[in-house]
């Protein structure tokens, strides 16, 4: 079985300092993510002029964009760590401008139903990775019908809830199981995620053991300072690094399947009851003692 790799996505907690991405990126690295995200917005292409001349809260979202001008640098610092770096893009230019420095693309649920920059994504050679959360039946074989065969080898899907934090009875785990189905149906190779908003251990044993996904995205901060922190679904490092330990000495239980004793079992066995009186260890055992 492969193992669940995990995406950190780091939103804006980045507070537009490139130190301060460096060391998420380090912290990420140590603990055993497969790889990072950043977002890349402009606030007045992200929301409508309505929402921004209404909207102080919105409009504060000014100081959460990522300077563009850090793209580069942050590719080739995960470059240099060895880790894979990803973005979402939130416009057409940004996505343009990201393709040679990703590895992958990655679109938050509350684009689904952007088709325009979907199109333009699918369109580039690279790993595209969608998350499902608020959609409905409808909506997700409408996406579906933008791939064709070959094309959904390079498409992730996460299922998610876009409730922050997300309530553990309302994470419908379950999902992933049905939209695995959908996929097999369309004769669709991708593979099927979970984007994480409980903030729950619980859920992502869960997640990966149990329904077997291949990706998890975890929101990350550093040290509580993040923008984002406050909406109480990131993760610190301490907290991710002992849930990506746990989960992958879990991996190290399974072994290799075959009936048979294992090594440090092989002296034990003589101490197993004898066939003929039910007395512990075996006969041929006793007279060496």
């Amino acid at each position: 079985m492969e193992k669940t790799k995990f995406i950190a996505e780091v939103s804006s907690n980045h507070l537009n300092n490139l130190s301060r991405c460096y060391k998420i990126i380090d912290a990420c690295k140590k603990s055993g993510f497969y790889a990072v995200k950043f977002q890349l917005f402009k606030i007045d292409k992200l929301f409508s002029p309505e929402i921004l001349k209404k909207s102080l809260v919105h409009n504060k979202r000014k100081k959460w964009e990522l300077n563009k001008k850090f793209i580069p640098k942050i590719s080739s610092y995960c470059k240099k760590k060895k880790i894979k770096f990803g973005c979402t893009p939130f416009d057409i230019d940004s996505a343009d401008y990201l393709k040679r420095f990703i590895d992958f693309y990655k679109i938050s649920s509350y684009d689904l139903l952007n088709i325009k920059l979907i199109k333009r994504l699918i369109k580039k050679n690279k790993i595209t990775i969608f998350s499902t959360g608020m959609s409905n039946l409808r909506e997700l074989h409408s996406l579906l019908n933008l791939l064709n065969k070959k094309r959904s080898k390079k498409i992730i899907f996460l299922r998610c809830v876009s409730e922050y934090p997300a309530n553990i009875k309302n994470a419908n785990l379950k999902s992933i199981e049905t939209l695995k189905k959908i996929l097999e149906k369309k004769n669709l190779s991708s593979k099927v995620g979970w984007s994480d908003h409980t903030k729950s251990k619980a859920v992502i044993y869960r997640a990966v053991h149990k329904y077997n996904v291949s990706h998890v995205e975890l929101h990350v901060d550093l040290d509580g300072k993040g923008y984002e922190f406050s909406g109480g679904h990131c993760w610190l490092p301490k907290e991710f690094e002992s849930l990506i330990q746990a989960i992958n000495i879990g991996y190290e239980s399974d072994g290799h399947g075959k009936i048979k004793p294992c090594i440090k079992e092989i002296k034990e066995r003589n101490w197993r009851a004898d066939p003929q009186d039910g007395l512990r260890p075996l006969r041929t055992l006793r007279s060496k003692i």
